[in-house]
């Protein structure tokens, strides 16, 4: 489904983008993404929204399997948000240790003290932690729109497959473009 409205209060929510993950994958369609996800992020301040940074710091407790890297920190500075995000002290800072940024971090706690019933989605990975964070959203009952081409997945088909069968049951999908005319026309 496209972008029909931006909701009176809305909030940008950025998945994994941190040097661990964009630093080793830093190919067209991650440096692509993680252009417009900062557009959004500065946009979304300059009108007051809030903007929530979420990275993942390891693997959920109790998990042991080896071999395919799980997400785990590794070296220092490997859970760090990338630089051109721009961090700011107005944003929020969530730290999860799950596919879903929802998932035992208190993300649906700050959204609601904060007001929000719409959150815009960008990061990576598109089939893994945005997907899994955009299934969480529409199951707290949060008005979701993906921003497509804020996000990216290091498996071009599982990009495909969540923006073209997935996002559309859950929510929204819009361009950066999109979603920031849509801010416009209603601030």
């Amino acid at each position: 489904m496209t972008l029909t409205t931006i909701d009176p209060s809305p909030a940008l929510v950025v998945i994994d983008l941190q040097k661990g993950i964009v630093g080793a994958r830093g190919d067209d369609p991650i440096s692509a993404a993680v252009e417009q996800a900062t557009r959004l992020a500065g946009e979304f301040r300059r009108h007051r929204l809030p903007v929530v940074l979420v990275n993942v710091t390891g693997r959920p407790p109790g998990r042991t399997e080896t071999g395919r890297d799980r997400g785990g920190a590794r070296t220092p500075g490997w859970a760090d948000l990338i630089d051109e995000l721009d961090a700011g002290p107005a944003d929020h800072l969530i730290t999860k240790r799950r596919r879903s940024a929802f998932h035992d971090t208190g993300l649906d706690t700050l959204l609601r003290d904060l007001g929000v019933t719409q959150v815009v989605l960008a990061g990576i990975s598109t089939g893994s932690g945005v997907e899994s964070t955009a299934r969480s959203a529409s199951d707290h009952g949060y008005h979701v729109v993906l921003a497509t081409d804020a996000m990216a997945d290091p498996d071009a088909e599982a990009h495909r497959h969540s923006v073209g069968r997935v996002f559309p049951k859950l929510g929204e999908t819009a361009t950066t473009a999109e979603i920031l005319g849509r801010i416009e026309a209603t601030r």
